[in-house]
Order: C-alpha cells, then structure tokens, then sequence
C-alpha cells in the first residue's frame, strides 16, 4: 500500500529505507559492525546493500533515501535500481546534499564526512547525485540544515533550489540537533520547501509541534532516527522499552515506530536497518497498535534534547 508524500504527487509506503548504514563500513547505530560481520569491502558491501534493497521491496517498501555522503550508498542504489528495472513511479527516491565522505572506506577515519552547504557544493553534488540516480531522483533535500549554518538565508542557494523546484524535482531540508524546531520554523516560512525530515523519537519528542504546523502547511513529514540509531531496540538502553515491548508481544523497535506511525502528521518514518531481518523487524510497526495506555507507560523515558544530543555525539563508529 502507498500514500502520497504530503501535498505531491509521490507515492511513498509509510516505511521508507535509508541508506546510511548501507553505503559505507562504518555507522554510528549500535552494532552496526557485527551487522556486517567484517564484510566491508566495496563490493561485499554492495551486495549486503542490495540484498536489504531486495528485501524492502519484496515487503512493499517504496521510499528510499540516502545522501552524497553516505559512502556509495548512491551508487549501491542506483546499480540496484538498474538491476531490478526499476523507474519514477514504481519507487520514490530521496537524497541529500551538504556533506562530503571523507572516511576513504575506513571505519577509524578521525573525520568521517565534511559539512559544507554552500552553493558550490549544492551544485557539484546535485551533478553527482544525477549521475548515479538519473531521473529517479524525485527528492532532493538539504543535509542537516540548522540555523546557525546559514543556509536558510543564502540567497544564492535559495534560488539554485528554487530553479530545481521549478524542473520539478521535489526540495526538502533535514536538521538535525537540539533546536530543530527553529531551523524548522524558519525553513517553512521561507515558503521553498515541500519536504522537512527530523528527528523525532521516543526519547527526543521536541521537534513534534513543528512538525505538525510543517505538515499543517504543506510540507510532507519524514522522520528519521526513530529507533535513536538503535538505543530504542533490544540493544539499547531504555530497559522499560524493552519491558513494554514484552508485554506487547512485539519487537522494541517496532514498537517505537509504532509511536513515531501514529502521529498523524506523519508520513513516512524511516528505518535505518543494516540486515534484511533487522528490516523486517520494524516493518512490524505497521500492525501494532500504539495507545493511550502504551503512551502513558512510556511517557517518562523523554529525555531534553540537549541530553538526547549530546548522547547521540557520544556514539562511536563501528
């Protein structure tokens, strides 16, 4: 079953894939290194890729997303796409720009990935990023967008969006940290966007009021990190989680999708999955019911956000 992506034309499922864990051998979720079992070389690593690609669309996924930073998660996409004789319409696909891969396929590198969101850089990347989706691209977002970055003042970056927008390919912005309603709020009122993707989890619930008003004015909400890079899963570290989810008869990491699916707001919740099982796993969200009586148990594991934040920096590589 599909839906459409907010007030456009795409058609989205309500679970998206994103690649970040995919396209590179190193990822900050909790044992995303046992998930690869050491099988990192580039060509190794596109197989795993497309074997979890395969398994997305066979479960009736349709929306993936990935960004010219996450390794060659573009090029995993595309060659998977090509493979599988895929076009616009029978997928939505959704990329970023903002960041460079800097790691050279090394899971230590000191610096895994340069932010730089000028105009320079949304034009080099958009090039590269058609060269390896072509016209299946159909979302083109910028990479953790803040108000600090300035980004959402530039004009000249403004007008590129602008110019891409009127093309018709679909512009977001995602943001990232503990203000993202500010960068939220103000990314709406420039009125050149059709998409925001957040943070938004059990844990870190600030940014839900704005992205009600987003949804309330037009833009289509995807969120991301729903299960906090995995610390909402039996690896993690919120014992009652765990405990609910027992109670429940399901998989803690479905449950917490479960609560990010039942905002009505909501249209596509992502799920970072590195293994085909781990996917399936929070594919079963979409049957389990999130109540009033769940909320409750489960309304005191929020965290600030600068607490969410700063455990979230806290992460390492692997």
């Amino acid at each position: 079953m599909t839906v459409r992506l907010g007030e456009t034309s795409l058609a989205v499922s309500r679970i998206g894939l994103g690649l970040a864990a995919l396209g590179r051998p190193g990822y900050i979720n909790l044992g995303h290194a046992a998930d690869l079992a050491g099988e990192t070389d580039v060509e190794a690593l596109r197989a795993h890729a497309h074997a979890v690609l395969d398994a997305a669309f066979d479960a009736d996924v349709r929306y993936f997303d990935a960004a010219r930073s996450y390794g060659l998660a573009e090029d995993f996409l595309g060659s998977w796409l090509t493979a599988r004789g895929l076009r616009r319409g029978d997928v939505t696909v959704g990329s970023k720009w903002g960041y460079t891969y800097t790691a050279g396929w090394r899971v230590g590198a000191e610096v895994n990935e340069i932010k730089d969101l000028s105009i320079e850089t949304l034009r080099r990347q958009e090039r590269e990023s058609r060269v390896l989706l072509g016209d299946t691209l159909a979302l083109y977002q910028i990479h953790s967008a803040t108000i600090e970055s300035g980004v959402l003042d530039d004009t000249a970056v403004l007008d590129e969006l602008a110019r891409l927008r009127a093309t018709g390919l679909r512009i977001g912005f995602t943001s990232t940290g503990p203000r993202q309603s500010e960068t939220i709020e103000r990314a709406v009122a420039t009125g050149h966007f059709d998409a925001v993707q957040a943070t938004f989890n059990l844990l870190d619930r600030s940014a839900g009021p704005a992205l009600a008003a987003a949804r309330g004015a037009g833009l289509a909400v995807i969120v991301k990190e729903a299960v906090a890079n995995g610390r909402l899963t039996g690896r993690g570290d919120v014992p009652l989680l765990i405990e609910t989810a027992a109670r429940q008869h399901v998989t803690p990491d479905a449950l917490a999708l479960a609560f990010v699916l039942a905002q009505p707001w909501v249209d596509v919740a992502l799920s970072g999955a590195t293994t085909a099982p781990m996917l399936l796993s929070n594919l079963a969200a979409l049957d389990v019911p999130f109540d009033e009586e769940i909320e409750a148990r489960l309304a005191g594991v929020v965290e600030s956000p600068d607490a969410y934040w700063e455990r979230r920096s806290a992460l390492p590589w692997n």
